[in-house]
């Protein structure tokens, strides 16, 4: 795999990074419960899409950058600066139970460790003489009373599969059969983050993967999910694939998702770490947007205009603060398409696995 900046990235010099100016971004993180579609083509939704419009954060003014190279200082522990400088360590891949199966595939219940928890997923090969091209998915927002495994992204695990990939879909922690995860863990996605990062370095270890060509996607909250890695393990990945994403501006996600729907753990919380307006930084340290000048893959963003849980002004803010960085980003916007994707779902994963067959062939 291209690690394009790994070894100056492992510099321990603290001189802070370029933070993006505020612009409004949204995600969910842990709102309404996502539910796979079906495979069918199914209306999209016509509500209309909100602004995206937030107000920005008190007292977050940009941070003056200097070497890109360099880490960002640790305020706290519970940050990206501080999974920055973290070595997660994962397990080699172990399938449990044989799946469904194709001409073109097969597929088994899998896990893994991270950092010595479990964690479990759903694995796809491609039938035939590898190494292939690889893929993580990481998956939205869905209760994880109700998760199963697998769950959320099965369209996605199929057409990648039959396009040719490995697709190591992750349940993450809290989820499926994977361990428990405590709870600011599970409100910051660090957690997650840390899962999707293990999954990439537990495909690294099969002999049938291509570890020169390797990608994530994630929807939703694993878009949140995958920005993370992206800003916390540059090179980690050859290329991204973002739906429907989340906000990379944490804040959003609390004010838009946990405020309503867990108003007890957002009252934990602020207790624990200060409100936005008491504690920016904090907040600031939390989001993906603030470190952009830290991705090196190319990340294709994909979003529907009539989305009306994670507004398009998201994926648009997070792609214009991209390109701001330097990151080589490009946005794909689809009219009347809704959340999930319906009419327009073929067409979004005929540009996805374009862009990946292009960048990951570099």
């Amino acid at each position: 795999m291209r690690r394009l900046v790994a070894l100056a990235l492992a510099a321990v010099l603290t001189v802070p990074l370029a933070a993006c100016s505020d612009e409004p971004v949204h995600d969910p993180g842990g709102g309404p419960t996502e539910t796979t579609p079906p495979a069918t083509p199914v209306p999209s939704s016509s509500a209309p899409a909100p602004s995206g419009t937030g107000s920005p954060e008190p007292n977050a003014g940009p941070d003056v950058g200097t070497d890109p190279a360099a880490l960002p200082p640790v305020r706290h522990r519970v940050s990206l600066p501080a999974l920055m400088r973290e070595e997660v360590e994962a397990g080699r891949l172990r399938r449990t139970e044989p799946l469904a199966s194709t001409a073109r595939w097969r597929s088994w219940a899998a896990t893994y460790t991270v950092d010595g928890a479990t964690v479990s997923g759903e694995l796809l090969v491609p039938r035939g003489k590898g190494p292939f091209p690889a893929v993580v998915l990481n998956h939205g927002y869905i209760d994880p009373a109700i998760y199963t495994l697998g769950r959320g992204l099965s369209r996605e695990q199929e057409w990648l599969a039959a396009a040719g990939f490995v697709v190591l879909h992750t349940d993450y922690r809290g989820h499926a059969g994977s361990d428990p995860v405590g709870d600011v863990d599970r409100e910051t996605r660090l957690a997650y983050t840390r899962d999707a990062i293990g999954a990439v370095r537990t495909l690294e270890q099969e002999p049938y993967v291509d570890t020169d060509r390797l990608a994530m996607l994630g929807r939703s909250m694993g878009g949140g999910v995958t920005l993370n890695a992206l800003v916390a393990e540059p090179g980690l990945v050859d290329a991204a694939v973002v739906f429907a994403s989340v906000s990379s501006r944490f804040v959003d996600n609390l004010r838009q998702f946990t405020e309503p729907n867990r108003p007890q753990e957002l009252a934990r919380y602020h207790d624990r770490f200060g409100t936005p307006q008491d504690n920016p930084r904090f907040y600031r340290d939390l989001s993906s947007r603030t470190f952009f000048d830290r991705v090196t893959e190319p990340v294709l963003l994909l979003h529907g205009t009539a989305d009306d849980t994670c507004p398009p002004g998201w994926s648009q803010a997070t792609h214009r603060l991209l390109r701001r960085a330097g990151a080589d980003a490009e946005l794909e916007v689809y009219a009347g398409e809704g959340h999930a994707f319906g009419p327009r779902f073929a067409d979004s994963m005929r540009r996805t696995v374009r862009f990946l067959e292009e960048r990951l062939d570099r």
